[in-house]
Order: structure tokens, then sequence, then C-alpha cells
């Protein structure tokens, strides 16, 4: 004959207590991923790579605690993560068209929206320049040299904000220019640039700034046509949106200006 089962001592409120102990575990695994008070996610576009990585310092230690996370690339892309559900917190653009794309999917944070505006804010602009490697060895001198047969240039896609002003600009000149290649961010361009891949490449003022002695930067007639503003927001889906409009406060502030015309930002 068989004995009979142990009996189960443990009551039910000690179950309880281990089911709650166990939930407890999963939610402190997950949060890190999701953004708490104490970790701002910031998306915001390559060309504000050196700006807001300078800021995310002041940032933290205004913040104790706080550890400010930044996801850096092409505007485009970071909409669509944003719009795909990636979590963040602050949304900075480096053109309206894209800011107006997360605007139409997860909007940003009503209250802050209701204060500042709907579109986000504008803190920065920005325009183009051509980047050469050192002595300039093709010779460029003006937007019309990249036409020129044997010159190799690289464009941004045109997708992002600084392909979508390079495209803009050639119109306004009057010319078609195929590159031979397209680079899915500013960044990547200059790198290109950097390296002496190319012979030239079109990106932003403060990228040539960003890039000290690696390039040379080439002013040419049509860059003040076409001009890049900057807009920033605190995204719909935040999770501390008091921190986020603090990060926020902090571009726009005095503070942040001095960094972004240090960088070669215009500044409203």
């Amino acid at each position: 004959m068989r004995e009979p089962a142990p009996r189960d001592t443990r009551s039910g409120a000690f179950r309880l207590a281990r089911a709650l102990a166990a939930a407890a575990l999963v939610l402190c695994a997950c949060s890190p991923e999701e953004g708490s008070g104490d970790r701002l996610n910031v998306f915001a576009a390559a060309s504000l790579t050196d700006v807001f990585t300078d800021l995310a310092e002041e940032f933290e230690a205004e913040h104790p605690g706080t550890e400010v996370v930044l996801n850096l690339a092409g505007s485009g892309d970071l909409a669509l993560q944003i719009n795909s559900g990636a979590p963040a917190d602050v949304f900075a653009s480096a053109d309206t068209a894209t800011m107006e794309r997360v605007v139409e999917g997860e909007g940003l944070y009503p209250d802050w929206a209701a204060e500042h505006g709907a579109r986000g804010v504008v803190f920065a602009a920005n325009t183009l320049r051509i980047a050469v490697p050192p002595d300039n060895p093709g010779g460029v001198e003006e937007l019309a040299d990249l036409a020129d047969e044997g010159t190799a240039v690289a464009f941004c896609a045109e997708e992002v904000p600084c392909g979508a002003a390079t495209a803009a600009v050639l119109d306004e000149a009057g010319l078609e220019i195929t590159p031979d290649t397209y680079e899915e961010d500013v960044r990547a361009v200059l790198t290109k640039v950097e390296l002496g891949e190319v012979d030239a490449g079109l990106v932003y003022a403060t990228d040539v700034v960003s890039a000290g002695d690696r390039v040379e930067g080439v002013v040419f007639d049509e860059s003040d046509e076409v001009v890049n503003d900057y807009p920033i927001g605190v995204v719909s889906t935040t999770s501390d949106a008091a921190l986020a409009a603090a990060w926020v406060d902090l571009v726009r502030s005095p503070e942040g200006g001095e960094v972004l015309r240090a960088a070669g930002f215009e500044v409203p």
C-alpha cells in the first residue's frame, strides 16, 4: 500500500509571499530596459553627439543617481524606433519634418506639449558645409565641383535630415549629383572624409567643428539657403516626465546654448 503524500504544511500566506517575491524579481530585471526615474533615455540626431555627451555629464552631476542613456543615430531611424515602441523619454531631431513623424505616432507628453507646443520646441539650427580631407586633394572649392568626374563624394541617405538638406541645397544650386556612397547618418559621411575614402562629403557645419584638423570645411554660396531647425520634446511614453523636462530645460538653458554655440550651432 502506497504511503500518503506528505502534507504541505506551508500556509497560503507563505505561498503568496513567494509568488510576490518572484514577481518583484521579474520587474526588477525588466525595469532598466523600460526606463525609470534614474535612467533617462534620450534619442538624439547623430549631429548632436558631442553636445549631448557633454550635457549628459552635467545633467548627471546635477541629478545624482540618474544615468543619461544616449541613443544617437539618424533622426529618421530614431523616429521609427520610437513609433515602434522603443523606450524614449526625450527626442531631439535634426529637422522639424522628422519630429512630425513622432508627433503623428507616439506623440509628445500632453502636459509638456500643452506648455511648449505639440510639435516640440526649436533649440538650435544648422547649415551644410563641404567637408574635405586636409590639404583638399580633390581641389573642391564650391558645390559644383562635387559633380566633377573623378571626384569621390559621400552624401547622407535621402530619408535622414542631412540627406533632405543635401537634396534641397542641390536643387537650390540647380545641380544633379549622384554620390559614390549614401551613408546612414551625417557622422558616417564625416568618417568617410576623415579616412580619405572620398574627396568630399556634405555634412553640417557642426561636424566640421567637431572633426578639428581631421577635415577642412568649405563654405559654399547656397549653404545659407537651407537651414535645418532642431526641435526637441518630451515623448508621451516617458516614465518620468519631470526628469525628461529637466533635460529639455538644460538643453535650452544659457549653459546649453553655450555648449551648442561652441559646437557650431546657431541658437535662437
